[in-house]
């Protein structure tokens, strides 16, 4: 019967664990762990736009270079128009340009900007991912000390089931070990008969008496 009772307990306990290890989905670890992904998704799409940001850079650059090859071609070209006298030629030079030499000072002050930006950009994104890596070291603490929270509560369950509602402990099992070998249990003492019984016996010692001396 005590072998069925502490099975019966042992599966109760077992359905416990279970409950307690799905609640902990909901523990701050999980959430944690919430966060983290969410973190680690922002810092992916961030590190998407300073890709983007730097190839913008390039193609400002590209922008420029093309520009400033522009205006020294026209520049060459409206001297040469204004030796050889052919002024149509020179009056569309110059307007070139200065075309070409407004566009490569726009250029110049945006590719300045820019540059200012992506540097902004790429000290943010490193700070962001050292967040990320910080909250993973966190995580890994916060594990560490749940794990062994887990662990002393089960340990302390089986050494000392009195003080934590669990069931049969080590000793408990100890003393049921060694009481299955112990064999019968010895004769009842003559201490523990009752007067009854013991006059019961002494009328059948007499009985046995008178039928020795007949």
């Amino acid at each position: 019967m005590n072998t069925l009772w502490n099975r019966i307990k042992y599966s109760v306990q077992a359905d416990l664990h279970d409950l307690l290890d799905k609640k902990e989905q909901h523990n701050p670890i999980a959430l944690l762990n919430e966060y983290i992904r969410a973190a680690e998704k922002q810092t992916d799409s961030t590190g998407r736009l300073l890709e983007r940001q730097a190839k913008l850079k390039a193609e400002l650059d590209k922008e420029r270079a093309e520009a400033a090859a522009m205006l020294d071609k026209r520049r060459a070209q409206l001297e040469l128009a204004e030796k050889a006298g052919e002024e149509d030629l020179a009056a569309f030079a110059r307007d070139e340009v200065r075309a070409y030499g407004s566009r490569v000072a726009e250029l110049e002050g945006s590719i300045l900007e820019t540059e200012g930006e992506l540097i902004a950009l790429e000290r943010k994104f490193e700070e962001m991912k050292h967040k990320v890596k910080d909250m993973k070291v966190r995580q890994l603490q916060l594990m560490g000390k749940e794990n062994a929270t887990r662990a002393h509560r089960r340990m302390d369950s089986f050494i000392e089931p009195e003080n934590n509602g669990s069931v049969a402990s080590y000793s408990e099992m100890r003393d049921y070990i060694e009481n299955l070998g112990a064999g019968p249990k010895p004769a009842q003492p003559e201490a523990d008969r009752s007067s009854m019984e013991r006059r019961l016996d002494a009328l059948t010692i007499i009985e046995e008496c008178e039928s020795k001396s007949v």
